[in-house]
């Protein structure tokens, strides 16, 4: 198949796996920055998004790539209108790309400078959303959001997100997740918080971060993480054979799989053509969708990702639409949006 055979921006797409705050552009933290400044508002010494995250730059590796959420992003986005601006920006940016139905995922977080609550910084991001989708001539986007537990959480904190999800389970937040650096841990500590999940609450939707790295790519670790029960999980690169058994004998569970991430951050060995989506996209007992994980931050649009497995991977036309529609059956947002997304999300 040409490349050129499909509009990749024009194809209505599903995105499941995109952080909040890695998906802001550097231009939005630009403006953020920007506006800041002209407050007066003291930035202990953050400098210009333009200069600190140059444009170009995409090779983030595991050791960089987190610093510059907890050292820098995160510092700058911390205030209820810089959340709701950065919100309302990675929304835009999503649309112009086709994507239809958007999956957001963030860890709550307060804001002590500006006296903001986990619950109140929930509540922003889920206004903004209210706010763009009722903006006339409204684009096709549909958002829900994921809240995420940090793998350097205490049980505590953990248990904080679930109650999170509890509250605003049916006002827009649909799944729990489980991420943060893969070199921390253990994991056990928050084994009761995904399990009461899915006891008193089985609509939520789990997805977790999954052998993201070798260093959480271990037999045991994987198989705890099967034990939760997920629905989904994500990136699925360092697999022992018994574990990627596992995976299939489970049955249908969706796959994220970021390709650019992957392979801009060294996650993978060699480049697009090595990636393990050549391995899992035909496997009948998995669904893989494409996602873009931090766009802001690796640069590459969703419309991109199913550029780049075209190109590499070889997928005809009409690969490329059976891929997109298979990922309707594991989104979180239920049978309506489903049936929304069966009507907008193109065929063969």
């Amino acid at each position: 198949m040409a490349v050129d055979a499909v509009d990749f921006k024009a194809l209505p797409k599903i995105e499941l796996h995109a952080h909040l705050s890695g998906s802001i552009s550097r231009q939005c933290l630009h403006e953020v920055w920007l506006k800041k400044k002209e407050n007066g508002e003291i930035l202990d010494g953050l400098q210009d998004p333009l200069v600190e995250m140059p444009l170009g730059k995409h090779d983030y590796d595991l050791k960089t790539f987190f610093p510059l959420f907890s050292s820098y992003i995160y510092h700058l986005v911390n205030d209820i209108w810089a959340l709701r601006h950065t919100t309302l920006s990675v929304l835009r940016d999503f649309a112009a790309d086709g994507v239809v139905y958007l999956e957001l995922r963030t860890t709550p977080r307060t804001m002590p400078s500006a006296g903001l609550t986990k619950a109140q910084y929930v509540e922003t991001i889920l206004s903004a959303i209210a706010e763009f989708e009722s903006q006339p001539n409204c684009p096709p986007l549909r958002t829900k959001l994921i809240l995420s537990v940090d793998r350097r959480n205490s049980a505590e904190e953990a248990y904080e997100v679930l109650t999170l999800c509890r509250q605003f389970y049916g006002k827009g937040v649909v799944g729990l997740d489980l991420c943060g650096d893969p070199e921390k841990g253990p994991i056990d500590k928050f084994g009761p918080v995904f399990e009461e999940a899915k006891r008193t609450l089985p609509e939520l939707g789990i997805t977790l971060h999954f052998a993201e790295a070798e260093a959480s790519g271990t037999e045991e670790e994987l198989l705890t993480l099967l034990s939760w029960k997920p629905d989904r999980i994500g990136h699925v690169i360092h697999l022992s054979d018994k574990i990627r058994e596992e995976i299939k004998r489970r049955g249908v569970m969706g796959l994220e799989l970021c390709l650019s991430c992957n392979v801009h951050a060294g996650m993978i060995c060699g480049g697009f053509e090595s990636h393990h989506f050549g391995e899992w996209w035909k496997v009948e007992e998995t669904i893989v969708v494409l996602s873009t994980d931090d766009v802001g931050v690796f640069g590459s649009p969703l419309s991109n990702e199913y550029a780049l497995v075209a190109k590499h991977f070889g997928l005809t036309r009409a690969d490329i639409c059976s891929l997109v529609r298979r990922g309707i059956d594991v989104i979180f947002g239920g049978d309506e949006e489903k049936e929304r997304l069966k009507g907008l999300i193109w065929t063969a």
